[in-house]
This record gives structure tokens, sequence and C-alpha cells, in this order.
């Protein structure tokens, strides 16, 4: 790795043109970011993934306005903590870290969106009708930055007041551009639908609606959207038979498919622990 920085930085000194520099390193953020998620090897990615996030800070720190980079950091920083770090604290520190790299990326791209996104609901949601599917890939990193920022901060109502924008603005992209990224926007959708129980308003119906939406956009390589699926719709709704039909098929899939290896790897080992559980849980 430090072979590689030092040949861009002789590039940029040999060539004398920053916007090789740029395009480089910009690069390299975005294919340290893929790296990760082709891994399959979750321990290897749990050991190596602080040293990147170092060297994501430096590059953004060397071109603060990049949005590649920006972007390629609140992806890292997001995974890594909503994946990887179960000291809580720690979690809501780098998820604060993806937010504000997201927010920063938004406001080099969307003077619109950048000035309403801490607004009340009535003023954030008619901006969403402006986006177009050009906005699909910022919006899209900035809502799933924003719903992780959420997920580590569940414990903070003023956290949780944020769902119906969040929601808002994952529902845009479905709407713009539905099978971006596989359709994942549904699956942050099912999510966000179950984040409260049905007597809270709670929508596992709704749910139910995005996971399977999500696993046939996939073609049902994303073995994570069957175990959201099963954790939280089947588990919620006490759905016994379809908890372990799906959990069986993820047993039994192959992990390994572009920018889904490593979520793939870790959904197999969680469908066993829902398994081995389910006795005591149903």
């Amino acid at each position: 790795m430090v072979k590689i920085i030092l040949s861009l930085f002789i590039i940029g000194l040999t060539t004398g043109c920053a916007s090789v520099m740029s395009s480089a390193t910009s690069d390299l953020a975005n294919n340290l970011s893929n790296a990760m998620l082709n891994q399959n090897d979750p321990e290897t990615v749990r050991a190596g993934t602080p040293a990147y996030l170092l060297l994501i800070d430096g590059l953004i720190e060397d071109e603060p306005n990049s949005t590649s980079k920006l972007l390629a950091g609140a992806k890292l920083y997001g995974s890594f903590a909503s994946t990887f770090v179960k000291d809580k604290k720690r979690a809501q520190k780098l998820a604060n870290k993806s937010l504000d790299f997201a927010k920063r990326a938004v406001c080099n791209e969307n003077n619109v969106l950048c000035g309403v996104y801490d607004k009340p609901f009535e003023i954030f949601q008619p901006v969403l009708a402006k986006l177009t599917v050009d906005d699909v890939p910022i919006v899209y990193a900035f809502g799933s930055s924003w719903a992780g920022w959420v997920q580590s901060n569940s414990g903070n109502w003023n956290a949780i007041a944020d769902l119906p924008k969040i929601t808002a603005l994952l529902e845009r992209v479905v709407e713009l551009q539905e099978d971006y990224k596989e359709g994942e926007a549904h699956l942050y959708l099912g999510v966000l639908a179950t984040q409260l129980p049905p007597s809270l308003g709670g929508k596992p119906e709704q749910a139910r609606i995005h996971f399977e939406r999500a696993i046939e956009l996939s073609q049902g390589h994303s073995l994570m959207a069957k175990v959201l699926y099963a954790r939280q719709y089947a588990r919620m709704l006490y759905k016994r038979e379809l908890h372990d039909k799906i959990l069986n098929e993820v047993l039994t899939a192959k992990a390994e498919y572009p920018e889904l290896t490593l979520a793939n790897t870790l959904a197999k080992q969680q469908a066993k622990e829902l398994l081995d559980s389910a006795d005591d849980y149903f």
C-alpha cells in the first residue's frame, strides 16, 4: 500500500498535472471500498479496515471537495461502523463521520438538497420532486449513510425523528431508479419500516414488500436481503416456517458475487446464528 501511495505521488510530481493525481487517488479510494466489499474473509476486513480509514482521511484532507473521495469515505466508515464495531460510542463516532462525508458530498453536487436536509419534513419533502435520475448515486449514498447514523443512534429520539425524511429520500431513489445497486434502496426501506413495532407505527407488511423486491432485483444474489427479511419481518410476526425456509436458502447459496461477497459471507454466518436460536425465539 505504501508503494502505491509513493507511486501516485511520483506521478503527480513528474507530470506536473494535478488532474492526474486527483483521478488516481479517487480511483484508489473507490478501489479500497470495492476491495472490502469483495473480500470473503470478514476477519481480514475487520483487521485491515482501520488502516484504510486513515488512508481515506488523508486523501480527503488532500482534496476536501472531491465528491468521489467523500463518497468512498462515507461508504467505508458507514460499513465498518455497522458491521464490525460493537462498542456503541465508537460506532456512533464512525457513523457520524460517514454522515458528515455524505453531507459534504451532497452539498458539492446538489445545492437544493443541501439546503433542506436539516429542515422540517414539510420543507424537505417537496424538494425531492426536483431530483432526477442523475442525482440517484449521491442521493442513495446520502440516504444509506443517514440510515446507518440513525441505527447507531437508535436510543436518541432526535435521530429517530429523521426516519420519515430518510424514508422519503430512499423512496425517491426507488421512483427514479428502482434497480440501482440491485435494489438496495428497497432493503433499507424494509429495515426502516420495521424499526418500530406495529403498535408504535411499524409497517411490517410494507417491509415484506420491500424485502421481497430487493431479493427479486438482486436475482437472489443478496443473501443479506434474505437474512434481514427473516430477522426483521418473519421474527417480528412469528412466522417460523418462512423464517427457516429463507435462512436455509442462505446457508446453501454461494457467497461470492461482485460487491456482495463480504455481505453474503456475513449473511451466511448470521443465518446460522438465527437458525440455532430459533427454537428459543419461537
